[in-house]
């Protein structure tokens, strides 16, 4: 790990380190890539930075783009606003259903993208920042677990089988990305000695502050596609986790914007956050550049970064290994097992 990185775990978890970044580093377009004949999946892309990354690789000259969203109209009015001033077929652009509260729906989806003779680039942007605790009406899981982890964990496995099918047409791997964030490493994850970890953050009668358990579901991202990096190799996809900064203007917060704290915060962003075109430059960066080093690492500021420095400690192996017990029963529905093992041979 060492020589892989020019920062420590320690240093890249630096709080002003990441606002020192966030104010001097401008993330730079991608260029000199075409994507002409290829398809990508975006989720979360009726808005934000989800909306600007889809945006970003049509500029790349995507042939076919499938913007994942929960809303099909918001959906629609998405692919308009893509559309505008180009010159496209009908189906360049296709609006599918996705609602990650949804273990059906995230199932669903999943099946449907085997009707894809092709999936090159497959980004993965759902999230959910919610200001008071909702739990899932299903599952009984907290929202953001539900939705920012364990339904992004479900599709990514659903998607390998997929991807591994269509690589030979492809003439090689797919790319994964999953979109995480720096505050992964801030969190002091006060369950994390509390096995069974899911049932944990379940617990209804505890103070959780909201903000937290968003950083904490980032975390369960970051050990996840750990895990799962060392079990798929990269001739099957090239799995990556990429954070587009501190945006000012995109709906992940706008729960939080509403508060009084909220509000003030909203006020600094602007001076300080990027605008989601310039976040999505990062997204963009890391679905398209790069190669086989970014398999299950971390990419900030569209530079190889370490993951949070739990992941790499003792105490870290062990939330792990539990963590991907609990996840891969969580998940046995879908069979999930069974697809990892036939993905890894």
């Amino acid at each position: 790990m060492g020589a892989k990185f020019d920062v420590t775990p320690e240093k890249q978890a630096s709080v002003p380190r990441f606002f020192y970044n966030q104010i001097t580093v401008k993330a730079a377009p991608v260029k000199g890539v075409s994507l002409a004949g290829k398809t990508a999946l975006v989720t979360g892309s009726n808005t934000g930075v989800g909306l600007e990354t889809s945006r970003q690789l049509l500029d790349l000259g995507l042939s076919k783009l499938i913007l994942a969203v929960r809303s099909e109209e918001k959906g629609q009015t998405a692919k308009k606003n893509l559309s505008a001033g180009r010159d496209l077929s009908d189906d360049s652009i296709e609006v599918w259903n996705l609602d990650q509260s949804d273990y059906d729906s995230v199932v669903t989806f999943a099946e449907r993208t085997k009707s894809l003779p092709r999936l090159d680039i497959a980004v993965l942007n759902i999230g959910i920042a919610n200001a008071t605790r909702v739990f899932n009406a299903k599952t009984g899981h907290d929202e953001m677990i539900q939705v920012n982890y364990l339904s992004t964990a479900l599709l990514a496995i659903l998607l390998l089988p997929v991807v591994k099918e269509k690589s030979a047409a492809q003439g090689g791997p797919s790319r994964i990305t999953i979109v995480s964030s720096e505050v992964a490493a801030w969190t002091a994850f006060k369950e994390k000695q509390s096995f069974p970890l899911l049932a944990s953050l379940d617990k209804k009668n505890t103070k959780v502050d909201p903000l937290d358990r968003m950083m904490v579901s980032k975390l369960l991202g970051q050990f996840f596609l750990s895990r799962l990096a060392s079990i798929v190799p990269p001739s099957v996809a090239v799995i990556n986790a990429v954070s587009p900064g501190s945006v000012h203007d995109s709906d992940f917060n706008r729960e939080h914007d509403k508060t009084f704290s909220g509000a003030i915060a909203k006020v600094a962003m602007r001076r300080m956050a990027n605008t989601a075109a310039v976040g999505a430059r990062m997204v963009t960066d890391a679905a398209v550049n790069h190669g086989q080093e970014t398999h299950g690492e971390f990419l900030s500021f569209q530079k190889l970064v370490p993951l949070a420095p739990i992941i790499y400690s003792a105490e870290g192996k062990k939330i792990s290994e539990q963590l991907w017990k609990e996840t891969s029963e969580e998940l046995a529905f879908a069979k999930v097992e069974e697809i990892l093992k036939g993905v890894s041979e």
